[in-house]
Formats: C-alpha cells, structure tokens, sequence
C-alpha cells in the first residue's frame, strides 16, 4: 500500500515542446524535383521563391513553432531576392541553429509528404539521411511518410504536393 503522505519520486525530465508544420506546392516544369533535400528526376518542380522543397518547408516551420520563433516566411521573405532559389536544406539548418541559440535541440521530426507523384517510398532513405543530418540528429529520429491523396483534389488530379510535419524539440538545459 502507498502512503499518500509520501512524496512520489520524480524522474528530472528536459521541457519538451512539440510544433507542427504545413507546406504545399504546385507542380511547374521543367524539373528536378527537390523533396527532402533531394533531387528526383521529374520533367516538373516544387514551383517556390526558393527550390520549392516542401518537406523541407513543414519541417522548419514544426521547429520553430515548437518554441515559438516564427515561421519561415520571417526567416526567408519571399520578397527578399537573396533568398530567390535559396537552398531549403540550408534554411533548415538555419531554424535549428535559430532554436539551439534560444536553448532548444531538435528530438524527433515525422513528415507526411501527400502526394500522387513521386512515389516516396524510393526516395525515402535518401529523404531521411539528408533531413537528419541537417537537423543534427539520428536517421532513426526523421519518419518519412509518402501518402496519396487516393486521387481526390488538387493533389489527386497531379497539380502538386502537401506535406504535414510534427517536430519535437527538448530543452539543453
């Protein structure tokens, strides 16, 4: 039996914060295609004021929602032209430095990537390489999922991509 008087020990935990992430994009030619940090032979592209890589896109917006810091269109206005093409695998590696000066660490990011085309599944090794080594953590802490949209909407008729991602950040303190 448990004395109620009793302190329940406690485990010292790290805060943890979780932040989701949305992006979508329409499909232009002519291609590559660039999803996750890499490029797949497509005759069309992720239309964008940067390469378009939506993956990318929803991961960095997760990140910085989790602590609060924003979005990316603060980070990277598409009105500013220096950022007009701009590698999105560097803007994720900048929101992760942004959220480690602010005392925060990327945990574990999971990633929806909706589409009818490509296939994702083989991509995804590939996908979970390059997102984890910009996120400076494990492969096995990046989840990439390849859903269709069963050919309804938008993305059912071809006309693009919507990614969905949840991020969970600890603090380093």
């Amino acid at each position: 039996m448990i004395d109620r008087a009793d302190p329940i020990p406690r485990v010292a935990q790290r805060a943890t914060r979780t932040g989701i992430g949305y992006d979508s994009h329409r499909f232009e030619p002519p291609g590559p295609l660039i999803l996750g940090g890499v490029p797949i032979p497509s005759d069309v592209h992720l239309a964008g004021h940067s390469d378009g890589d939506a993956a990318a896109h929803a991961i960095t917006d997760a990140i910085l929602g989790a602590v609060a810091a924003g979005d990316i269109g603060e980070m990277f206005s598409d009105r500013d032209p220096a950022n007009k093409g701009k590698d999105s695998i560097d803007m994720l590696r900048a929101a992760v430095g942004r959220v480690r000066e602010m005392g925060w660490v990327v945990q574990q990011v999971d990633i929806a990537i909706v589409a009818e085309r490509p296939r994702i599944s083989s991509h995804r090794e590939l996908m979970r390489a390059r997102l984890a080594q910009a996120l400076a953590v494990d492969v096995d802490a990046v989840s990439v999922k390849g859903k269709t949209n069963e050919g309804m909407g938008w993305i059912g008729r071809g006309e693009g991509i919507a990614c969905i991602a949840v991020a969970t950040l600890v603090s380093n303190a």
